[in-house]
């Protein structure tokens, strides 16, 4: 009977402590228990949770403390706050508000980065970053081209941020106005707006502003005709080229047409004005970009057709066309090498390294014009984007300084000062012949009009003057 009453009393006491409704739990056995031993140690601070306070140890004897080797009583208290209500201190709540606190601030942290890492993956794709990058590369070049002897590195980091946010600006306007046509795209449909990660206001607001902010950036750092370049490039791209690839084929002549702009931008920032030399590289990109674009839309055909885009492949079964087209336009990049050495932008290593370059972008072309599969395609389009960096590259290599073409003087020049000088001068001993006999003629000899007029330069081909007799 006692060994079952002793039973109940424990598993009661037990469940007492471990019952976690309960604001304040204790266990007391006091040496009056008939069946408990009276060595049994009285604990304070153990704390509901699972952390222990540095329990103090003492005996219960008749209301006497002792220490803890003494018989007496076992006293377990627990206190939902963590306070120790022997001794009138709560440093377990301390503990507990701190923990909360870092707890609520590592949520926060983290909420933080997941909001940055979400908004920062829209923001790159929906600003088509790699394009965008291949833009300021191109913008860099010409800034580097246009420069003198010196190049401004200051205004080349600035000029290239300006046009990173005018390119993202663009490609961003792109897909808030081709939404709906990028979902019904393979290729497309996972971007920010037609997955729904973004919403359209979003996404109008981001591109605004940083169109806005691009433009104001270049007009203040570099000058007015480059932030007039960007401008232009903005509002071809957004509100000319974008509408039209849902119209007519032109679509790709007028985006080639964009892409040729940010050279010139790059030259106008350098230099501060446009002149003929600027052009290089330009016409470099636009004929490159159609090619490139042809192999792409004939890659892309049936996602073009399911989203509304008006591409020469799509009227063109056969590919016949497009890849004529792509064979012509890397035809026209031959002669640009030797243009930049004849009019002074580069050495003549790059008129024959740009001669092999294109030679070897026309070959794959060709391929492609025999071959219209989806292999010839592919391959025309890996071609295309190595032959523009490699294109690039050349350029910056052997460009030449504002000094290097001073030095660099055309020989047919030299050949017509020297003919021009020869014609304005006679020999000196036909010189002397002349002039001995006039001084000793008596006769007063008047001045004759001439009957034909030498030229000086550039016409020393001209016959030297004829005077006719005359008397007066």
């Amino acid at each position: 009977m006692f060994r079952n009453f002793e039973t109940r009393l424990s598993s009661k006491l037990i469940s007492q402590v471990i019952n976690p409704n309960t604001k304040s739990s204790s266990i007391f056995f006091s040496s009056s228990n008939p069946f408990r031993s009276p060595n049994i140690f009285d604990i304070h601070g153990v704390r509901r949770g699972g952390a222990f306070q540095s329990p103090h140890l003492h005996s219960s004897t008749g209301g006497l403390s002792h220490p803890a080797s003494s018989s007496g009583s076992l006293n377990l208290e627990f206190d939902k706050s963590g306070s120790n209500k022997a001794y009138g201190f709560s440093s377990s709540a301390i503990v507990l508000g701190q923990s909360d606190l870092v707890n609520s601030s590592l949520s926060k942290v983290r909420d933080v980065s997941e909001a940055v890492r979400h908004y920062g993956q829209c923001y790159w794709e929906l600003s088509k970053a790699r394009l965008s990058m291949l833009v300021v590369a191109t913008s860099g070049a010409g800034f580097v081209l246009g420069s003198g002897s010196t190049i401004d590195f200051a205004g080349l980091c600035w000029t290239c941020t300006g046009t990173m946010m005018v390119a993202a600006s663009a490609n961003s306007l792109n897909q808030v106005f081709e939404k709906n046509n990028d979902a019904l795209m393979k290729r497309t449909m996972r971007r920010p707006l037609p997955s729904g990660r973004l919403s359209i206001p979003h996404a109008a607001i981001w591109a605004s502003s940083i169109g806005i902010a691009g433009t104001t950036l270049l007009a203040y750092k570099a000058n007015i005709l480059t932030a007039g370049l960007a401008a232009s490039t903005l509002a071809l791209y957004a509100f000319v080229y974008t509408p039209l690839k849902q119209i007519h084929p032109v679509n790709t002549w007028v985006g080639a047409i964009v892409g040729g702009i940010p050279p010139l931008l790059g030259w106008a920032a350098a230099s501060g004005q446009i002149s003929l030399n600027a052009w290089i590289l330009p016409a470099a990109l636009y004929f490159w970009q159609l090619p490139h674009f042809m192999a792409l839309a004939y890659l892309c055909r049936s996602d073009y057709a399911a989203g509304g885009f008006k591409m020469l492949s799509f009227t063109d079964a056969s590919g016949r066309r497009t890849a004529l087209v792509a064979l012509r336009n890397s035809l026209y990049l031959l002669p640009l090498g030797f243009l930049a050495y004849d009019w002074g932008v580069t050495s003549g290593w790059f008129c024959l390294e740009s001669g092999l370059l294109t030679l070897s972008m026309v070959a794959m072309a060709f391929s492609f014009y025999r071959d219209r599969t989806a292999k010839g395609a592919r391959r025309m389009f890996h071609g295309s984007l190595l032959y523009l960096p490699v294109f690039m590259s050349g350029l910056l290599i052997h460009r030449l300084t504002e000094d290097e073409q001073v030095q660099k003087e055309p020989n047919s020049s030299k050949l017509l000062g020297l003919l021009s000088s020869e014609n304005l001068s006679p020999k000196r001993e036909n010189d002397d012949e002349i002039i001995k006999p006039r001084k000793e003629s008596p006769i007063h000899i008047h001045s004759r009009p001439p009957v034909a007029y030498a030229s000086v330069a550039p016409f020393p081909f001209l016959p030297a003057p004829v005077y006719a007799d005359c008397d007066v």
